[in-house]
C-alpha cells in the first residue's frame, strides 16, 4: 500500500502542476478568442473558431508598432494621460499598468534585483526583491532617506507586503527575478536540478 500511495503521489505532484498550467493558458486562450469571437460570430455566418483569437494577437502587435512610433506614441500617451485623471479609471488602471512595467525588463523602472534582508537581531534573514530607489515624487521628505522599497512575496498566495528598507540591512544576491519568486512562492521547498539527480541516482 505505501508503495502504491507512492506511485500514486508522485503521479499527482507531477501531473498537477502540467495540468493547471494547461487549464491556465487554454483559459487565457478562450478569453481572448471571446473578446472578438462572439461579435464576429454575429458578422459572418461561417465563423472559423480561432479566428477571434488570432485577430486580438495582430490587434496587440499593431498597437505595438504605433507605440513605436514617435507621433503615434505621443499622442497614446495623452489620452492615457487624461484617462488617469479620471478616479474611477484611475484606481483600476495605474495599479495594473504598474504591475505590468514591474515584469518589463526594458523598463527600467521594474524590479531592480534580488536582496536578502536582515529580519531582527536573531539573524533570520528574508528573501525580497527591490522594487524602487527614488522616492522623490513622494512626500516622504527624510522618511525615505537612505531607504529602498523591498517587496516579499507570500508563500503558497498571491499576495506580498512592500516594506521600506535601510540600504545597510540588505545583501544583494546574484539570483534571477524568476527564481526568487519560484522560491517564495513555493516556500523554498522546490528543489534545484541537482538535488533532483541526485534523488533520482539514490
Amino acid at each position: 500500500m505505501s508503495q502504491f500511495s507512492k506511485i500514486f503521489f508522485r503521479g499527482l505532484i507531477t501531473l498537477l502542476p502540467i495540468a493547471v498550467t494547461i487549464y491556465i493558458i487554454y483559459s487565457a486562450v478562450v478569453i481572448l478568442e471571446n473578446l472578438l469571437g462572439s461579435v464576429l460570430r454575429q458578422i459572418f455566418p461561417h465563423y472559423i473558431p480561432g479566428i477571434g483569437f488570432l485577430l486580438i494577437l495582430i490587434l496587440i502587435f499593431c498597437f505595438g508598432l504605433l507605440l513605436n512610433n514617435l507621433i503615434t506614441a505621443k499622442l497614446i500617451m495623452a489620452i492615457e494621460n487624461k484617462l488617469v485623471q479620471v478616479p474611477f479609471i484611475k484606481a483600476i488602471y495605474s495599479p495594473l499598468r504598474d504591475l505590468m512595467n514591474l515584469f518589463n525588463k526594458s523598463n527600467n523602472q521594474g524590479m531592480k534585483g534580488v536582496v536578502m534582508v536582515k529580519a531582527g537581531p536573531s539573524g533570520a534573514m528574508a528573501l525580497g526583491i527591490i522594487t524602487r530607489e527614488n522616492f522623490k515624487d513622494l512626500p516622504l521628505n527624510d522618511l525615505s532617506k537612505d531607504k529602498v522599497a523591498v517587496y516579499f512575496p507570500l508563500s503558497y498566495g498571491l499576495g506580498g507586503m512592500t516594506f521600506l528598507i535601510s540600504r545597510d540591512m540588505i545583501t544583494p544576491i546574484d539570483m534571477p527575478l524568476e527564481r526568487a519568486m519560484s522560491l517564495a512562492i513555493t516556500g523554498w521547498v522546490k528543489a534545484d536540478d541537482a538535488d533532483e539527480i541526485k534523488k533520482t541516482e539514490n
